[in-house]
């Protein structure tokens, strides 16, 4: 029988990145992956020759070399990663657009505080002492209780309209709560885009699962990939054997699973955990991928990397009610980051928008490929709305497109109702009922790239490295 010190389930950013860390102080670690591709939710495919991203519209929690005590620095010194092996290229700009407002910001703060002052003058004053508070919140309080983002923001935002604007990217880019956020994911967030921003390697994630799997395997880590795990078997309180979809088994002396919290208590067997349905996450989302021959640029659209849309002044994250709901999205435009004299070859323009399991999931594969056609138009003709007006003579012009929803989330990730942002219950200090099961990931809490990859040095230093 197979047996390892710290076995890790799922190949995402967080196992990987705790994959390294323990790899590199000795540990004999194995990474389990049901998948035959790395990645998780942040992964690439390919498709008639040509590959997409999934997941990465940007890197967030950019910061400017030699910035001390920041996520990034941490991540880039804990996996023994250089910047300049990251090649990140900044973002050109990016808006929070709303039909009544429009502010746009970058990674200096200082456009969003100056965009703010321009649009809600009587509310600048509470904005900055929003921000401050946010600058001084502790950066770890792992017991801390649920609190609502919203309450706290409202002790300092009285326009409505700005404080759902400040929440569109917040919640599209990391909350799995409706219409609502946990208060220390809020201040997480709000750091990651608008303290910080947004940055992107040239050849996208894919440069980051490079990196990644490079320095596991040097660092003498062991991958099992298309090798998942179907039971995991406990003993006095503990993960005593872990049962391969083969059937083989495997015991390990500590489990992180990156899975997700309500899909890893389904693993357990004999484990009658009655909240595990209750755990799901609710939220989901559909992406568009256009491809283009000529640069969005050439059509007067060179000046916006990311605009978080919304009709309307009112703002509603929540399990949409329609298969897919066109009235708020992300528009990401990979091209428009600085990439100095280098240039992706093609044109591509991406939207995200939340969208139904229930209907996706019932489709018959026909229906489901009808469907997503249907749907692929009707979601950027309602971007179009935000975007320059020749956008629709761009259209036009698209050589190839491609569509993920939330079957495919499900599909690729094994997340329960394909959930982006998994449970909205966090175990924020990665313990489970089991000693020697711990979470790392997305229902750890800590959501994005950097994040994800922080989570899963967190837990691999806490509950491995110093125990």
């Amino acid at each position: 029988m197979e047996r390892y010190e710290v076995a890790i389930i799922g190949a995402g950013m967080s196992g990987l990145a705790a994959g390294i860390r323990l790899a590199h102080f000795g540990k004999k670690v194995c990474i389990f992956e049901r998948h035959y591709a790395p990645g998780g939710l942040n992964s690439f495919y390919s498709k008639e020759g040509r590959k997409y991203d999934v997941g990465l519209h940007a890197m967030t929690n950019f910061v400017k070399p030699g910035v001390k005590g920041t996520p990034l620095g941490k991540i880039l010194r804990q996996l023994r990663i250089s910047r300049e092996e990251l090649d990140l290229s900044e973002q050109v700009g990016s808006r929070i657009a709303f039909t009544d407002a429009d502010l746009r910001f970058s990674n200096d703060f200082e456009l969003l505080e100056s965009e703010v002052e321009r649009v809600f003058p009587r509310e600048i004053d509470g904005f900055r002492g929003l921000a401050a508070e946010i600058r001084s919140y502790p950066d770890a309080k792992l017991d801390a209780p649920y609190l609502s983002a919203r309450s706290v923001v409202r002790n300092w935002i009285n326009d409505s309209l700005l404080e759902d604007m400040l929440f569109c990217p917040l919640m599209y880019y990391g909350s799995s709560t409706e219409d609502d956020m946990d208060f220390s994911q809020f201040v997480v967030m709000f750091r990651s885009i608008f303290l910080e921003g947004f940055a992107r390697p040239l050849d996208g994630i894919r440069k980051m699962i490079r990196l990644l799997l490079d320095r596991y395997r040097k660092a003498g880590g062991i991958r099992r990939m298309n090798t998942g795990i179907s039971k995991l078997e406990t003993s006095d309180g503990r993960i005593s054997r872990l049962i391969l979809d083969d059937g083989k088994e495997v015991e390990a002396e500590i489990v992180i699973s990156s899975a997700g919290l309500p899909e890893t208590y389904r693993l357990i067997e004999g484990f009658e955990n009655e909240s595990a349905e209750d755990l799901e996450g609710k939220l989901s989302f559909t992406e568009t991928i256009s491809i283009f021959e000529r640069q969005p640029a050439d059509f007067g659209w060179g000046d916006d990397t990311i605009v978080f849309f919304n009709q309307g002044s009112e703002f509603e994250y929540r399990n949409s009610r329609e298969t897919v709901d066109l009235r708020s999205g992300v528009i990401c435009i990979p091209n428009n980051f600085e990439y100095g004299e280098r240039s992706l070859d093609e044109g591509i323009v991406r939207v995200t928008c939340l969208a139904n399991y229930d209907q996706w999931i019932g489709y018959e594969e026909d229906e489901y490929l009808n469907e997503k056609v249907r749907w692929n138009e009707r979601i950027w003709q309602s971007a179009s709305q935000f975007m320059p007006p020749s956008s629709l003579e761009y259209e036009k012009e698209r050589i190839a497109w491609d569509m993920f929803t939330p079957k495919t989330v499900e599909r690729y990730t094994w997340h329960a109702r394909g959930a982006i942002y998994g449970s909205p219950s966090k175990m924020k200090d990665g313990t489970t009922e089991f000693d020697n099961l711990f979470v790392c990931g997305t229902d750890q809490g800590y959501l994005g790239i950097v994040g994800s990859m922080l989570s899963g040095i967190a837990m691999a230093n806490q509950h491995v490295l110093r125990a």
